[in-house]
């Protein structure tokens, strides 16, 4: 076996460098109470969509949304922003 195969192997790894945001699907936002008019993080993990101690939070745009809210999170995909913004809401990057 070449000497080349028996030394260890060392390169980059991204795995201490990544970013993980939450995912929350607009779908989802349905589910809550038609007493909320604006969505942010706290909300969120208070009725059980996300963990307590998320704070990167993206919006997927999975689902139909028939309300008009306003929506604080940290990223949103295009989908996700143009069906907030269809039914009359508004999508801020926070």
């Amino acid at each position: 076996m070449p000497l080349y195969r028996k030394l260890p192997h060392r390169g980059f790894n991204n795995f201490n460098h990544r970013v993980e945001a939450a995912v929350v699907n607009v779908g989802d936002l349905n589910s809550l109470p038609s007493s909320i008019n604006e969505v942010s993080s706290e909300v969120l993990s208070a009725h059980g969509l996300l963990r307590s101690g998320e704070k990167l939070i993206k919006v997927l745009g999975d689902g139909e949304i028939s309300r008009a809210l306003k929506v604080t999170a940290s990223r949103f995909s295009a989908s996700a922003k143009e069906k907030i913004e269809k039914a009359g809401g508004q999508a801020v990057v926070a």
